[in-house]
C-alpha cells in the first residue's frame, strides 16, 4: 500500500485537523510530487495540509500552510506574505517566551516537544507543566509533539489541543492500529 492509500486510510478511520508534510530532501519536485498525492487525500476529508518551513511553496502547491521550525523568528514576516486565511504555526521547544511571541504575531498553534524523551535536538524535553501553564493563561491552541506515548497522552490530554503524531503512527506495521491506540489514550 503506497503513504497515500495509508494516510487516506488513517484519516478514514479517524478525526484529523491537519497534516504536516515534513520532509529531509530540499528536492522542490520531490516535494511537489508528495505535496500533490497528499492534497489530494487530506482536502477530499476536508483535512488542512501544512508544509514544514518552505514558505514559498504553500500557494505554488495549494497548500493550506506552512509549520515553522524557528519558534517565533519568521512568524510577521510568512503571515505578510501568506495573508490571514494561512494556517502558520510555529515548533517552539520548551521555550514559553517563543510560544508567548508567536502566539502574539499571529501563530495559528504553536506546538512543543518534544515531549518524550528523544536523541533529536538538545535533549531536552518540553515538560508537562508547560503544557499546564499555557492551557490556563494563552489561548493560541498548544500542539504536544515528538516521542509521544500512551502515557504520555494521558497526561497531556487534559492541558493540550491537539497532538502531533508522526513516527508514533508511522514506523509501525499498522498505522491505522497504531493511530486509533494513541486516540483511544486520549480518552
Amino acid at each position: 500500500m503506497s503513504f497515500p492509500d495509508q494516510l487516506a486510510a488513517c484519516l478514514d478511520t479517524a478525526d484529523v485537523a491537519c497534516v504536516r508534510l515534513s520532509l529531509a530532501s530540499r528536492d522542490e519536485d520531490r516535494i511537489a510530487k508528495a505535496a500533490d498525492a497528499l492534497r489530494e487525500v487530506t482536502h477530499a476529508r476536508d483535512v488542512a495540509l501544512v508544509i514544514d518551513s518552505h514558505i514559498q511553496l504553500v500557494e505554488r502547491l495549494g497548500l493550506d500552510g506552512v509549520h515553522l521550525l524557528d519558534g517565533s523568528r519568521s512568524i510577521k514576516k510568512t503571515r505578510k506574505e501568506l495573508g490571514d486565511d494561512a494556517i502558520i504555526g510555529s515548533y517552539c521547544g520548551n521555550s514559553t517566551h517563543d510560544g508567548m511571541t508567536a502566539g502574539e504575531l499571529s501563530a495559528d498553534y504553536v506546538s512543543f516537544g518534544p515531549v518524550g524523551t528523544s536523541i533529536l535536538g538538545d535533549g531536552e524535553t518540553a515538560p508537562i507543566d508547560l503544557f499546564e501553564w499555557w492551557s490556563q493563561m494563552i489561548e493560541v491552541p498548544v500542539v504536544a509533539e515528538g516521542a509521544l506515548t500512551i502515557d504520555l497522552i494521558r497526561k497531556l490530554t487534559p492541558h493540550t489541543d491537539f497532538f502531533a503524531f508522526a513516527d508514533e503512527v508511522w514506523k509501525n506495521d499498522d498505522p491505522i492500529a497504531a493511530l486509533k491506540g494513541l486516540i483511544n489514550a486520549m480518552g
